[in-house]
C-alpha cells in the first residue's frame, strides 16, 4: 500500500497539468452566454446625442447589433475602425451601449468627445451610466458586441474587440443569413 502513495503526487500533477493544458486551448473570446437564443433583455435608456429614450424595442423587425463601449476603454478604440467599416460596408443598425462613461465639469462628457475624435458609426446611443443595463445583458467587460434577430432574440455575442477578420467570417454571413429568414409580421397568420 505504502508503494502506491508515491504515486499519488504524480498522479496530481498529470490531472493539473492536463486541466492546464486544456485551458491553454480555450478561447478567451468566446464567452459562452447564456442569453443566446432568448429575448433581448429590455431596457429604456436616455440617448447620448438626442432627447427622449432608446430601447430595444426601437430595431424589432430588424437585423442589429449592440456594441457596448466607453470612452475609457483602450480595446473600444482598437474596434472602433472595425464597427464604422463595418456599419458602412454591411448596412446594419449598430446600436452603441456607452458602458459606465462619465459626464462630470472635471472631465467633460466623455463619450461626446471621444466620438467627435473618432466618428460616430452607432444608429443610436443609449446610455448606460450605473451599468445596470450590462448586467443584464451579461457583459463581462467591454468591449462586446451582441447580434440581435428580428424577432428580438440574441443570436450572437463576441467579447472583445472586433477585428476585420471577425466581422467578414463570422459577422456578416450571420447577419445576411438572419436578414434572409422570413419572420411573419405581427398579427399576420402566414
Amino acid at each position: 500500500m505504502s508503494r502506491y502513495l508515491i504515486l499519488v503526487p504524480f498522479v496530481i500533477f498529470l490531472a493539473l497539468a492536463g486541466l492546464l493544458w486544456m485551458g491553454l486551448s480555450i478561447d478567451p473570446r468566446h464567452v459562452p452566454s447564456p442569453l443566446i437564443g432568448k429575448p433581448a433583455p429590455a431596457f429604456n435608456l436616455p440617448q447620448l446625442y438626442k432627447e427622449g429614450k432608446v430601447s430595444p424595442q426601437d430595431l424589432k423587425g430588424k437585423v442589429w447589433v449592440l456594441n457596448v463601449w466607453a470612452s475609457w476603454c483602450v480595446s473600444c478604440r482598437a474596434e472602433h475602425e472595425v464597427v464604422t467599416e463595418f456599419v458602412k460596408k454591411y448596412k446594419v443598425d449598430v446600436l452603441g451601449l456607452n458602458y459606465k462613461d462619465y459626464a462630470t465639469e472635471e472631465y467633460g462628457d466623455a463619450a461626446k468627445q471621444w466620438l467627435a475624435r473618432y466618428g460616430n458609426p452607432y444608429s443610436k446611443i443609449a446610455v448606460d451610466t450605473d451599468g445596470r443595463v450590462g448586467i443584464d445583458w451579461g457583459v463581462y467587460g467591454v468591449p462586446e458586441s451582441f447580434v440581435i434577430d428580428q424577432k428580438g432574440v440574441i443570436r450572437y455575442k463576441f467579447t472583445g474587440p472586433l477585428k476585420t477578420q471577425d466581422v467578414e467570417e463570422t459577422l456578416a454571413p450571420l447577419i445576411q443569413r438572419l436578414r434572409a429568414e422570413k419572420v411573419p409580421v405581427e398579427g399576420n397568420k402566414g
